[in-house]
């Protein structure tokens, strides 16, 4: 166990990120989740029996100091640090002409800072193992939808996943981009309910991750886009 790989998730307590690390967990992993809730982050734990390979880390992943911190108290815990994915997000599912602006510097620390500071803050380790680096971005990260905010911070993470690889591949660090489509998760919370039409699974997205933490050494999956059938945009 000692030499199983590591991983660190932000907002792992729920969603895709609680279901990569589920994932992860099974296939030996050691796993260490943010969230800035402690009783989501308790209950995670709990449920799945609280295992010895799991590490829960309150946290805001919009912020330097927490997002170090959580890298270090990660590689104290476990020694090493393999993958980390980018996961923390969320939408105010407005538009930029009739939306309330009050929530919108928080969606973009979240989602574009987020990402660029677990970058920072793990490269060094992620260095010394030759690791791999997960963004999950999304599809309106490559599809225009009118007045989308939310959408424009997909965007950014769509260009940040590439100009990252472009610097640390050098160094024998992967970056993969996950950006799924519609998904039953959290995410849809105060829209009125889910989107008509099939949804995928934060499981299926989740399958997706570890299909590109497992690519044998020296290959490098960058950008994997993962659409329910019936899906047009």
């Amino acid at each position: 166990m000692t030499d199983a790989p590591v991983a660190l998730i932000t907002g792992g307590g729920s969603g895709i990120g609680a279901a990569v690390a589920r994932r992860l967990l099974d296939a030996g992993h050691r796993v260490a989740v943010t969230g800035r809730g402690e009783a989501r982050l308790r209950a995670f734990a709990s449920g799945l029996g609280d295992p010895e390979g799991l590490l829960t880390l309150v946290g805001n992943a919009a912020d330097h100091t927490e997002v170090a911190a959580a890298v270090e108290a990660t590689l104290k815990e476990f020694g090493r640090l393999d993958t980390v994915v980018a996961n923390a997000g969320f939408a105010t599912h407005d538009s930029v002409a009739e939306g309330d602006p009050a929530g919108w510097t928080e969606m973009v620390l979240t989602n574009v800072l987020g990402p660029a500071l677990l970058i920072r803050a793990s490269i060094d380790a992620l260095r010394r193992t030759r690791g791999r680096i997960v963004l999950v971005g999304s599809v309106a990260g490559f599809v225009n939808t009118p007045g989308n905010i939310y959408g424009a911070t997909k965007w950014a993470v769509t260009g940040l996943a590439e100009n990252t690889r472009r610097e640390v591949t050098q160094w024998g660090v992967g970056v993969t981009l996950v950006a799924p489509g519609r998904v039953e998760t959290p995410f849809w919370e105060g829209t009125g309910g889910l989107p008509p039409g099939d949804l995928l699974t934060a499981d299926q997205i989740a399958d997706s991750v570890l299909w590109a933490i497992d690519q044998p050494a020296g290959v490098d999956v960058n950008t994997v886009v993962v659409r329910p059938l019936g899906q047009p945009n």
